[in-house]
């Protein structure tokens, strides 16, 4: 069933709304219940070891709303882990946008229709908003197209607007299923497997900051990634 949800992404990636029928509108219902019990069963099996709560800690303590940052690869096992914090995410209006809004949202997630090829300006204003009625947000900075690991300046915009911190983190299953034919190399952990999740200290974006300064911060967020990819790759090679 995870391979012909897969296909149906791809077949219908750059339809919108309107353009979408009603077999696929009832393939997006059936598909958003598929993928809700899918992440629930399976993230409700694993076996969880956090390193770095200290840092989401720290940054609670700040006082300001997050911005959460991973990769486009994590987000079914990230979906489980901060479920039914109302954190408010980007998804786009094709079928793959409608079908995955629909599993987050299943698991206590809001969101606002927008990408990178369409309507994302208006995306990251609601993204504004959700963070000014004190709501999270998250962003998979190297999505939706890639790419892969290469993160984008969605994140470091939506902090410099509003204060929010930026949170990043990633998430490395001991074994999981890889979609290989896709661009980010999706990984669905396996049942009853170990996972552990990776935290990085807060990222503060001054609201005055100018290009340069964003293109500092955005460095500064590829680095926090890149490392805590390494502490996963690290993690990994010691329980194997």
């Amino acid at each position: 069933m995870a391979e012909a949800a897969r296909t149906a992404f791809s077949a219908n990636s750059e339809s919108s709304p309107r353009d979408l029928t009603s077999w696929q509108r009832f393939q997006i219902r059936l598909l958003g219940w598929v993928g809700y019990w899918a992440v629930r069963l399976i993230g409700s099996s694993l076996r969880w070891e956090v390193r770095g709560w200290e840092h989401w800690q720290a940054a609670e303590a700040l006082g300001k709303r997050l911005v959460y940052t991973f990769w486009h690869r994590e987000i079914f096992a990230a979906t489980w882990f901060w479920r039914r914090r109302g954190i408010v995410v980007m998804r786009s209006h094709n079928f793959d946008g409608q079908f995955t809004g629909r599993v987050i949202e299943k698991h206590g997630y809001g969101s606002v229709a927008g990408s990178a090829s369409r309507g994302a300006a208006r995306a990251l204003v609601g993204m504004v908003r959700a963070i000014q009625r004190g709501q999270d947000a998250a962003f998979t900075i190297d999505g939706p197209r890639g790419p892969r690991y290469v993160a984008k300046p969605g994140a470091v915009m939506l902090a410099k607007a509003t204060g929010a911190a930026i949170l990043c983190f990633h998430i490395r299953p001991a074994r999981s299923w890889v979609f290989s034919r896709s661009w980010d190399r999706n990984e669905i952990p396996r049942p009853f497997s170990r996972a552990a999740i990776f935290i990085a200290p807060p990222i503060l974006v001054p609201s005055d900051a100018d290009d340069t300064g964003q293109a500092r911060k955005l460095q500064e967020v590829q680095a926090a990634l890149d490392e805590l990819v390494r502490q996963g790759d690290e993690w990994l090679r010691q329980i194997r």
